[in-house]
């Protein structure tokens, strides 16, 4: 494993240079490899991002300008924000052999790629690629906008738990480079669409309550989505609104992704360790917010999912 220091020596011996984030991105993956792509080019190097299929129009804006094109032959391929091999989007398979340098921030990382660079402690992948670029070049606007994303998505706009003095001291860092925060703030946490809301309006009037009412759980049905007629970006971050929920320490959301898939999406507060009930399923995470994907019907997986948390609740 390396820091920060040498992950940008590794970085300066490179030349095309091919990015790769994590299937169903979020800001942390995409607005990562965008700052760390328009870093590397601005000291002269060759880099691009592979196409993420399942980008969603929130987040395509950032990566649109640092897309591979069709057919591109890299020579070198880092991986951003991924946490084992398995989340990586089916177009990277052939580069997953291949992989250099893994700059990641899950407790969970498999150590796939030659070299990690894992800071777990990390509130955002995003924080670890801003201490990277320091040592590659000037921070400048347009790659402090996409870490800024990546910071902001990561720690709930700095409300998580994982939201540290040094998140902080980044984000003022990135605005003081004269970027508008505004904008991104009020469009990624405080604009919602109306399916978004009549989404939201049904999960909760169908929520579940266990565990002397601590534990709810959501559910994202395909016959929900169908019906509301939902995109990917209406979905996408839903798993924010379980652990809202007033007296519960833990939000679970199920999401059924095809008949017989469902994702499983856990926030959690101390008594549950988040990363520990996924792990138990295949997946993985951080301590207070972590998934999995698994075979099965929703109520098969739901069962699964309460009965990890019994395994694993501290009191």
């Amino acid at each position: 494993m390396i820091d920060t220091k040498k992950a940008a020596a590794l970085l300066q011996t490179m030349n095309r240079i091919l990015l790769l984030t994590h299937v169903r991105p979020d800001g942390d993956t995409i607005g990562s490899a965008t700052a760390l792509c328009l870093g590397l080019r601005a000291m002269g190097k060759e880099a691009y991002l592979l196409y993420n299929p399942e980008i969603t129009e929130t987040y395509l804006p950032y990566a649109a300008p640092c897309w591979a094109p069709e057919g591109y032959e890299p020579d070198h391929v880092v991986s951003v924000d991924v946490a084992v091999a398995d989340l990586l989007p089916e177009n990277a398979a052939p580069y997953g052999e291949r992989i250099e340098l893994a700059i990641d921030h899950h407790p969970s990382h498999g150590f796939f790629a030659r070299e990690s660079c894992l800071y777990a402690e990390a509130a955002a992948c995003g924080e670890i690629v801003y201490e990277i670029l320091r040592e590659l070049t000037d921070i400048t606007p347009e790659i402090a906008l996409p870490l800024y994303v990546a910071i902001a998505t990561d720690c709930g706009c700095f409300v998580y738990s994982n939201t540290s003095a040094k998140t902080h001291r980044i984000a003022a860092a990135l605005m003081e480079t004269g970027i508008d925060v505004s904008g991104v703030n009020k469009q990624l946490f405080r604009t919602k669409s109306k399916v978004r809301l009549k989404m939201e309006a049904r999960m909760v009037s169908e929520m579940e309550l266990f565990d002397n009412d601590r534990v709810v759980i959501m559910k994202i049905p395909l016959a929900l989505r169908e019906e509301m007629h939902a995109t990917e970006t209406d979905i996408e971050e839903l798993s924010a609104l379980a652990p809202q929920v007033e007296g519960t320490d833990c939000g679970i959301t199920l999401r059924e992704l095809c008949p017989g898939k469902v994702k499983i999406s856990v926030r959690s507060g101390a008594r549950v360790n988040a990363s520990e009930v996924c792990g138990q399923l295949g997946g993985g995470g951080h301590k207070a917010a972590a998934g999995a994907t698994v075979e099965g019907t929703l109520d098969e997986v739901k069962n699964a999912v309460l009965h990890a948390v019994e395994t694993v609740v501290s009191q």
